[in-house]
């Protein structure tokens, strides 16, 4: 049985079709635990960093994002720091927000095949930021129908661009009970704290109640990984983070992260992000210089 996260009560403002949140540091993302809603997401974070946590999709964005999350696709809150006037703002409203009939009209074709897209969860390129972002701010101002058509103009520009990437490509379905919802919960949250630290699988089998061999199957009938995969990931979206924002050399790098083997590391690095890590840092280098 696949499990479920925690389900999450989407409420517009009275009125109002369509939720829109924004924020900056004064007023901090509190939705960082690993939750769905029937709701797409759209978020966008002009100014920032954070961690991503979509699906089976885990990394790591420094400066900004624009992502687009389709009907009950888990994920967690994103922002861990807005920097200098760094705003987030979120938008959710249900796929069916403009009912069938109005959705079946063939000028909004493209729009409905976004929104499939989107369930698989979409990051979009800065091209793409740069002609959506303030579209999408804007819509926190707005109310009414001027905010219903501000939002079309959105989905319009999104459903119109191939500059994305899918997040979750292979991405898994969601159904199981709210014990379950709760335990992998507790997982993902334990892993999030002592990543850094060797994690004995007796110690997360206690912290669920299961004996070692149990939790094993559980984990990977929920996840479709390993339990040491999930933490490798986790080390390796840390190293991503340290390797943009620090002058640690990679060795120094590779011990803060958790790993006690350099080479284990330059191999799992490699295999998570598809280039080593002096490549990685090395690129980004040269779109800072650009």
């Amino acid at each position: 049985m696949k499990t479920k996260p925690t389900f999450e009560k989407i409420n517009p403002d009275f009125g109002n079709s369509v939720l829109v949140r924004q924020h900056s540091e004064s007023c901090p993302n509190t939705l960082a635990y690993w939750h769905f809603h029937p709701e797409l997401e759209l978020v966008y974070v002009n100014k920032g960093q954070g961690k991503r946590h979509i699906g089976n999709h885990i990394s790591y964005f420094n400066n900004s994002q624009l992502i687009l999350i389709g009907s009950n696709l888990p994920h967690t809150g994103f922002t861990d720091r807005l920097t200098s006037n760094g705003k987030e703002t979120l938008i959710q409203f249900k796929p069916d927000i403009f009912e069938d009939m109005f959705l079946k009209m063939q000028e909004f074709q493209t729009v409905n095949a976004l929104f499939e897209r989107a369930k698989k969860g979409l990051l979009f390129g800065p091209e793409t930021k740069s002609v959506v972002g303030s579209k999408i701010e804007s819509l926190a101002s707005l109310s009414g129908i001027n905010r219903i058509v501000a939002l079309l103009d959105v989905f319009n520009d999104l459903a119109s661009t191939d500059d994305y990437t899918i997040l979750n490509a292979d991405g898994y379905a969601f159904e199981a009970n709210l014990q379950d919802s709760n335990k992998i919960d507790k997982i993902y949250k334990y892993v999030n704290s002592n990543f850094k630290s060797q994690i004995p699988l007796e110690d997360i089998a206690e912290e669920v109640s299961m004996t070692v061999p149990a939790f094993c199957r559980y984990f990977k009938k929920v996840t479709g990984k390993t339990f040491t995969q999930l933490v490798n990931e986790y080390r390796i979206v840390h190293a991503t983070k340290l390797l943009s924002e620090s002058q640690s050399s990679i060795t120094d790098i590779c011990y803060e992260c958790g790993f006690n083997n350099f080479s284990h590391f330059n191999k799992q690095f490699k295999e998570f992000t598809g280039k080593s890590a002096s490549g990685y840092r090395k690129e980004l280098k040269q779109i800072i210089q650009s």
